[in-house]
């Protein structure tokens, strides 16, 4: 064993342009730490490549060896799929080339890019794609499962501004994809996750966003004010998207000591258009009652991507699913199980849907959730990992207490919960299709760890056979 790692390792470094690291470097530990904590896998080798023929290299050692692979971009899986025990971690964080064509108002931006990196850079010239409300996202992650952010109601999902991508494939091509080339890659990769290939690059549409109204409103969380603040976030214009967190208040300066560990209404809200409309929209929330923290106010639209805690690796139970109403005794069913919670923060995060998101056709991408009016996660951070039980017990009891018509998932936000959980991200047709185009481009599923869409099997027989008989 010892000596196939040696021999791999040796193999790597032979092949690629970039770093290899391993278990024997100083920067190893450092870099097999992704963003959430409770994951401690150890991997046999960390690659990081410059470039796309990098990562073709990377991609059939990993095959060819049958060594898995795990591939990391910004690190943010809330299921640990960004690093491999024993295995190899290909990290794309090398790979930050940028290129923003102002006048055609497009970017091509590579797969170790942060959302943050790519808002700060194109800020410069008053452009901006919308990603999530986290700025220290990998934008391969966000983009490949969707994409809900702050801009989410008036220009879609991230993946309504991807024009194009490059990837590279099981088989170790480098593919150029985009609504006429390679046009089911395309489609596949617009919601479908990292199951079809490693993507080196995007290209966005960019759109008009330098001063926006937005920032953070903290009310008191009743069961009329909650429902009364959603109802008023669905009647908004589509100019204005909201993050709506019913939480535990966190110890933060700006909130006066005695509502630290009480129940808050705690929104993130952006308009994206004329500063004075922006004022006129956020009102209503205001007249709802006396705000205990009001920030909200003309603004640049980096502004909303404060920087991350460089140490914090929060240790997280998490739901995640789509819901159609939040009414009173949503509301309550919301504040009960909060209350219920023993962990050190929960929340009950809204994020409001509709306007551009739904005017796309259901079946244009992989995201099959576009008719749903709210995605819903529900979570609770805590300390120790021996305290996992507990809590996920309390997640997985919201969660059902809050279901609501059909099953669904947004992928990103989706754990370890096994064939399940991936299948509710993936209803119906839409599962199907992704298992055939995952059979077609990677057949033996060397691209796994990740929210699994595994190959059809009849698609994989009917592939085997064609190929025999010629």
């Amino acid at each position: 064993m010892v000596d196939q790692q040696a021999d791999l390792i040796a193999r790597l470094r032979a092949a690629i342009k970039g770093r290899v690291i391993t278990p024997e470097d100083t920067p190893y530990d450092q870099a097999r730490t992704g963003f959430y904590g409770g994951f401690d896998a150890r991997p046999a080798v960390i690659a990081q490549p410059v470039d796309a023929a990098d990562v073709s290299a990377v991609v059939a050692l990993a095959r060819d060896s049958g060594t898995e692979l795990a591939v990391r971009g910004g690190g943010h899986s809330v299921a640990g799929h960004s690093t491999s025990e024993g295995g190899i971690v290909l990290d794309l964080s090398a790979m930050k080339a940028l290129d923003i064509d102002v006048e055609g108002q497009t970017v091509w931006a590579e797969a170790g890019l942060t959302a943050g990196e790519v808002i700060s850079a194109t800020a410069a010239f008053g452009l901006a794609v919308g990603f999530g409300d986290t700025g220290s996202v990998g934008i391969g992650g966000i983009t490949l499962g969707g994409g809900i952010g702050f801009l989410v109601r008036k220009y879609g999902l991230t993946i309504d501004d991807l024009l194009a991508a490059e990837l590279v494939t099981a088989d170790g091509q480098i593919r150029q994809v985009d609504a006429d080339t390679n046009p089911d890659l395309f489609w596949a990769i617009r919601g479908g996750g990292g199951n079809f290939g490693v993507v080196t690059r995007f290209r966005y549409q960019l759109h008009q966003v330098d001063r926006i109204v937005g920032g953070m409103l903290v009310l008191p969380a009743t069961p009329d004010l909650i429902q009364s603040f959603v109802a008023q976030a669905e009647a908004a214009p589509d100019e204005l998207s909201a993050i709506v967190n019913v939480m535990t208040a966190p110890p933060m300066p700006f909130l006066p000591a005695e509502l630290h560990g009480q129940l808050i209404l705690l929104a993130l809200m952006v308009y994206a258009g004329d500063v004075e409309a922006g004022e006129r929209a956020i009102a209503p929330f205001r007249a709802l009652t006396t705000p205990l923290v009001d920030m909200i106010r003309p603004m640049s639209y980096i502004e909303m991507y404060p920087p991350d805690e460089a140490e914090f690796h929060p240790v997280a139970a998490s739901r995640t699913m789509f819901i159609d109403a939040v009414d009173q005794q949503t509301a309550e069913l919301m504040l009960d199980h909060l209350r219920k919670s023993t962990g050190q923060m929960s929340v009950t995060q809204i994020r409001v849907l509709g306007g551009a998101v739904a005017r796309v056709p259901e079946d244009a991408t992989a995201f099959a959730h576009r008719n749903r009016r709210m995605m819903v996660n529900v979570a609770t951070l805590y300390g120790q990992p021996d305290e996992a039980s507990v809590h996920e017990a309390w997640v997985t009891a919201f969660a059902s207490a809050l279901a609501q018509g059909e099953a669904g998932a947004y992928v990103n936000f989706v754990g370890n919960e096994g064939e399940a959980g991936v299948r509710a991200a993936y209803p119906g047709a839409t599962w199907d299709r992704l298992a055939r185009i995952k059979a077609q481009y990677d057949p033996t599923n060397l691209f796994r760890l990740n929210q699994n869409i595994p190959p059809a099997v009849e698609a994989v027989r009917q592939r085997d056979s064609d190929g025999a008989a010629t």
